[in-house]
């Protein structure tokens, strides 16, 4: 039987490549987050560009005339399919959040018919407006790459921002206690 004091200096170096490895891992993770949001708006309470267009069902839709409360706006592309994987995200997280607590948009970019977008809406179940954008929108919302997704203060600033794939969870933690 070895003594206990032996024993720990395995366990403790196996702990140690562990916690190491996570560091790694999560440094990697970071640094490739912060290189795909280089060219974003920046998440620092600044004013949000505007965004007047119409919805799917051919309504106007303009963000300054919203209620004053907190806003995520998602940018897709029908043809993408990251975006087609996390857009039933936004779905569940409209079961979360109730949408005088938190109004939550969707904005169509790169698209090549409104029949492209309702069928992509019904493939989905989206149960949030529709907006059919254009590369205006993209250029002044700084929308490089899909999905994109902003979330805004009750003021409209931007508080948060990221690109890629997101877990319900992840649209829920980013919208929340954004005030």
């Amino acid at each position: 039987m070895k003594p206990p004091g032996k024993l720990a200096g395995p366990r403790l170096r196996k702990l140690g490549s562990l916690l190491l490895n996570v560091a790694v891992i999560a440094g990697v993770f970071a640094a490739v987050s912060a290189f795909q949001a280089r060219n974003m708006l920046a998440a620092d309470r600044q004013p949000a560009p505007e965004l007047q267009l119409v919805t799917l069902e051919g309504t106007p839709y303009a963000l300054a005339d919203l209620p004053a409360r907190p806003v995520l706006i998602y940018f897709f592309a029908p043809w993408c399919r990251v975006c087609a994987a996390s857009a039933d995200n936004l779905t569940r997280l409209r079961g979360l959040r109730e949408a005088d607590r938190l109004e939550i948009l969707t904005v169509a970019l790169d698209w090549q018919s409104v029949g492209e977008l309702q069928a992509y809406a019904a493939r989905h179940e989206l149960n949030v407006p529709v907006l059919l954008g254009n590369a205006d929108v993209a250029r002044d919302w700084h929308v490089y790459a899909f999905p994109t997704y902003y979330v805004l203060d009750s003021e409209q600033r931007v508080v948060r921002r990221d690109i890629g794939y997101s877990t319900q969870l992840g649209l829920w933690w980013r919208s929340w206690a954004v005030d």
